[in-house]
C-alpha cells in the first residue's frame, strides 16, 4: 500500500470507525463506494503507456452491516461495480474487464469497517476463487476456512501475469448525423474512425478529426483510443482517451454516434 494510503487509512481507523459504533450510524454506499476507489488506486500498476487498475473486488463487512442493506445486496453489487467503472473512467485507468463487486458477510470485520480485497481478473481465463487476492488492506482477513495471505512488505514489488493478448470480434451499429444507420464488424485489425478516406469508418460528420479514433482488441476485450482528436471522445456521456466497451456502450465522436451490439471471441 503507498504510504499516502497507508496514511488515510489509520485515520480512517481512528475516526471513523469508532464513531460508528458510537453512535450506530449505519454504513452508507457511498461509503463502500469510496473504499473501493481508494483500493483501486492503492493496488494500480504504472506503465510507460497506461495505468492498469484491478477489476474484482470483494468487500468484507459485518454480518450486521451487510444485514442492513435488506434484500438489495445484489442490486448494490451491480451499483457499485458500476461506479467503479465510471471511476475508471473518469481517472483514464485501463481495465482489463468491466468491474465486478462481491458483497460478503465476515464475521472478523469489526463493526461500521469495511474491508475490500482488490484483484486483478483476466475475462478469459477467470483465477480461482481461492487465489490470492491483491489487498488494498494487508490486515485484511481472509474468508472463513481460507488459508490467510502470507504477509508480504508493502513496498516490494510485486509482480502478476498480464493476460495474453487476443483480438476479439465485435459488432457496432454506427449512427450518422443525418440519421443513417449503418453497421461494422470489428476483426482482429480493429477499427479505425475519422473523416479521412484511409479510415475503416469514415465519419460524415465536421467535427469528427480526420484520425479520430481506433478500436481495437487487447488482452482479450475491447479498447477505445482516442487518438488526440479536436473534439474529445465520450463513452456513455463521459469524456474518454482510452478505456475498455463492452455490450451496449455508447461512444459518441462529434455527432456520430457507435453502439457496441455484441462481442465475442474469434474463431
Amino acid at each position: 500500500m503507498p504510504p499516502l494510503a497507508a496514511i488515510e487509512r489509520f485515520f480512517e481507523r481512528l475516526f471513523e470507525r469508532p464513531s460508528a459504533r458510537l453512535f450506530r450510524t449505519r454504513l452508507q454506499p457511498l461509503q463502500l463506494q469510496r473504499r473501493i476507489e481508494r483500493a483501486m488506486e492503492a493496488e494500480r500498476r504504472v506503465s510507460l503507456d497506461r495505468t492498469l487498475v484491478p477489476n474484482r473486488f470483494i468487500v468484507h463487512l459485518h454480518p450486521d452491516d451487510l444485514a442492513g442493506f435488506g434484500d438489495r445486496t445484489e442490486t448494490l453489487a451491480v451499483e457499485l461495480a458500476n461506479g467503479a467503472l465510471t471511476f475508471a473512467r473518469t481517472h483514464h485507468f485501463s481495465l482489463a474487464d468491466r468491474p465486478r463487486v462481491e458483497l460478503r458477510s465476515d464475521a472478523r470485520v469489526q463493526r461500521a469497517d469495511i474491508r475490500v480485497d482488490a484483484r486483478f481478473a483476466d475475462p478469459s481465463s477467470e483465477r480461482p476463487a481461492d487465489a490470492e487476492p491483491s489487498t488494498s488492506d494487508a490486515a485484511a482477513p481472509s474468508a472463513p476456512g481460507r488459508h490467510a495471505p502470507p504477509a508480504t512488505d508493502p513496498t516490494a514489488t510485486r509482480v502478476f501475469t498480464v493476460p495474453q493478448p487476443t483480438s476479439p470480434r465485435a459488432a457496432v451499429a454506427v449512427t450518422d448525423p443525418d440519421g443513417r444507420v449503418r453497421r461494422f464488424t470489428i476483426g482482429g485489425g480493429g477499427l479505425t474512425i475519422g473523416r479521412a478516406e484511409d479510415n475503416d469508418l469514415v465519419a460524415r460528420d465536421s467535427r469528427v478529426s480526420r484520425h479520430h479514433g481506433r478500436i481495437a482488441g487487447r488482452r482479450g476485450t475491447l479498447v477505445y483510443l482516442d487518438l488526440g482528436s479536436t473534439n474529445g471522445s465520450r463513452v456513455n456521456g463521459e469524456p474518454v482517451t482510452e478505456v475498455v466497451l463492452g455490450v451496449g456502450d455508447r461512444l459518441e465522436v462529434g455527432a456520430t454516434t457507435i453502439v457496441v451490439e455484441g462481442a465475442g471471441a474469434n474463431d
